[in-house]
């Protein structure tokens, strides 16, 4: 029993067995590709075939980038004992399970824990048990479980005007599909899709999640990565190894972002110790896209093994800073301009106290690809508009 918001919910699970399983399963922000964001509802067999392809030709995988997450419209019917199966889109999951997995990658699925997924087909309501063992015996690495028609279809219809019991409703939805995972004693990574309602980034550890949304749905431009990514400070304490805060996918290459954006949307996520999952056209990438997700010492930031999150610093007009410490002693800076686009560049003084730094300091500037030596308090800067500078701060 735990008690939410005054009420009481009836939520079963080990605390102790999630810490221990679920820290061991996503150890570091999980990386890889996810096919919403550009296929949409056209993805198929083929696509995430293609996509585990590429994410070996173009090096990807061995940069980090494991896991393949075809996101919804894969779902068919449920036959007369209520198992789910795939579309005409996937004629067989298992096959392209082992298709994945024979290339050095794993693969994720999506559902939700409503009646309905977000584009209308069967999602895992009263099904949950059922689904997880379908997941385990194709041989699924991760699981994307999107609320969706549980909002309408169970919280409004099973506590009317009441948010808060509403609220109870959803934690014991995630929680279920997390014990049912748990029984078919394979470890899959568990990301909830909830768009952080009710402050999820409190609970999601508790009903054994790996990752869970905290904001409503990116989209490729500037204005909404840029909302979506910076309204992240203040959340780093509730993100460890283990449980991780989920700005959404990435939109690099996607859209119209410029070069300086994409890197701005890179280095933010890294900053945040994010998760890592591509959502652009891996077969059709242009060479600075690939450059840009598949800079190591971006990626090296974002999976640091210390598992801090990094926050805010400092504002001042256009100017953010933001810090992350990372287990080697040293520190990532990222001088972000989010000035309007008539202007250029905006001269910055590096204080070290805004950043946590006293004396000269051994840095690197990693967009730059250049070391800067020993730098000292009152280094001038001029990011330019929608850029970033990112330092690697040494001991």
């Amino acid at each position: 029993m735990r008690i939410i918001r005054g009420l009481v919910a009836t939520v079963l699970f080990t605390p102790l067995f999630l810490t221990a399983q679920n820290t061991k399963t996503a150890a570091a922000p999980p990386m890889g590709w996810n096919s919403w964001n550009y296929f949409a509802g056209k993805v198929d067999d083929k696509a995430v075939r293609d996509a585990a392809d590429a994410l070996v030709s173009t090096g990807m995988r061995d940069a980090g980038y494991i896991y393949v997450n075809i996101d919804d419209t894969w779902e068919g019917e449920r036959d007369a004992q209520g198992v789910l199966h795939t579309n005409n889109k996937f004629p067989d999951m298992k096959a392209l399970a082992d298709y994945v997995h024979s290339k050095g990658l794993k693969i994720g699925i999506y559902s939700s824990p409503g009646p309905k997924t977000c584009a209308g087909f069967a999602g895992s309501y009263n099904h949950e048990d059922q689904d997880a063992q379908s997941y385990a015996g194709w041989g699924i690495d991760y699981l994307k479980y999107d609320l969706c028609s549980y909002i309408p279809d169970v919280m409004e219809k099973q506590a009317p005007g009441d948010y808060e019991k509403q609220m109870a409703l959803m934690h014991s939805a995630y929680a279920k599909m997390q014990q049912a995972i748990a029984k078919t004693g394979r470890p899959i990574v568990y990301s909830l899709c909830q768009y952080g309602w009710d402050a999820v980034w409190e609970w999601g550890p508790k009903v054994g999640a790996n990752l869970w949304r905290t904001t409503g749905d990116i989209s490729p431009d500037y204005d909404r990565m840029s909302v979506i990514g910076f309204a992240q400070a203040g959340l780093s304490k509730f993100a460890a190894p283990g449980h991780w805060n989920d700005p959404d996918m990435l939109e690099v290459g996607n859209g119209k972002m410029t070069l300086d954006e994409n890197q701005t949307h890179m280095t933010l996520w890294a900053m945040l110790a994010a998760p890592l999952l591509a959502g652009n056209d891996l077969s059709h990438m242009q060479p600075d896209i690939l450059k840009i997700l598949e800079n190591k010492e971006i990626i090296a930031i974002d999976q640091d093994p210390l598992g801090v999150q990094g926050d805010r610093v400092y504002a001042e007009g256009p100017i953010e800073i933001w810090t992350k410490q990372l287990k080697d002693g040293g520190k990532a800076v990222a001088i972000f301009n989010r000035g309007d686009v008539r202007s250029n560049e905006y001269p910055v003084t590096l204080h070290f106290k805004d950043i946590g730094l006293s004396g000269p300091v051994n840095a690197r500037d990693i967009w730059g690809e250049k070391d800067l030596g020993k730098i000292t308090d009152g280094y001038k800067l001029k990011p330019v508009t929608h850029g970033v500078i990112l330092l690697k701060i040494s001991k």
